[in-house]
């Protein structure tokens, strides 16, 4: 049988502002990474989604962003080598001792917003994001966009990586995500992320914003929990998926046993 990972991002909010929907979502993913307080997200926030996470058997991961919280994350920064290393080392072992207070273990790292974007293709702060990680925890996973120069890199600093697609996101011709700025870079419409997403683990390809067939290698397919339509698009995603033979697993399953009901 066919499988595949659904992941969100989690714990986003921060003090009494909530961003999304976090139980909602926790009972349809299978992986949630989860905001380690630098662009989103505070320790109580977290602590939440993390118990949460462990009752339902979701596996977690660190979602490390720049240092960033006025602009979500997704404002492009250019800290020194050191100083990135140095946050993303923070950010990790901040989720790791709520993650052991919680019963539950980090199993991998996905960038936020501007960082994951440029370490896609930037190859000095991706190698500071590397570095952070195996200084910290070696057996963590690195969690990419498909097709990114990152995912070489990585592999070849000796890290596991998984590669993901983008449900509710647009993607351009050469397997780039189409800037948030523009019009129709996100998707709302669940049924059409769900058609979008079956052909993808069906057949390997997303069709870009100009109508052209896109290869994508992917093994979790991500939508954004701050996305309205958030809620709605994995229920419908998953109804599909399940309907056309497919089972939805956890990438960290096949290594840790995490297991998802």
């Amino acid at each position: 049988m066919v499988s595949i990972d659904l992941n969100s991002d989690l714990g986003e909010g921060f003090g009494p502002w909530r961003m999304g929907d976090d139980t909602s979502m926790l009972e349809l993913v299978t992986s949630a990474n989860i905001a380690c307080g630098f662009h989103a997200g505070d320790p109580a926030g977290m602590y939440t989604v993390l118990r949460e996470a462990a009752r339902r058997g979701v596996a977690v991961g660190a979602h490390v962003g720049y240092r960033d919280l006025v602009g979500f994350g997704r404002r492009n920064m250019q800290p020194s080598s050191e100083e990135l290393t140095g946050d993303v080392i923070y950010q990790i072992g901040a989720l790791q001792g709520l993650a052991k207070a919680a019963g539950t273990t980090v199993r991998y790292v996905k960038p936020h917003g501007a960082l994951y974007n440029t370490i896609a293709h930037d190859t000095y702060q991706a190698a500071a994001v590397i570095n952070a990680i195996r200084a910290i925890d070696p057996t963590l996973i690195l969690m990419t966009l498909a097709g990114a120069p990152i995912g070489d890199q990585a592999r070849e600093a000796g890290l596991n990586v998984v590669c993901e697609a983008f449900a509710d996101r647009a993607y351009n011709a050469d397997g780039s995500l189409v800037n948030r700025r523009l019009e129709g870079a996100v998707i709302h419409d669940p049924e059409a992320v769900a058609r979008r997403m079956l052909r993808l683990v069906e057949e390997g390809v997303v069709v870009s914003i100009d109508g052209t067939d896109v290869k994508v290698d992917a093994q979790s397919i991500c939508i954004h929990g701050d996305n309205p339509s958030a809620v709605a698009t994995a229920r419908v995603l998953r109804e599909q998926l399940a309907e056309n033979g497919v089972r939805l697993q956890s990438f960290a399953a096949r290594l840790w046993g995490v297991t998802h009901d």
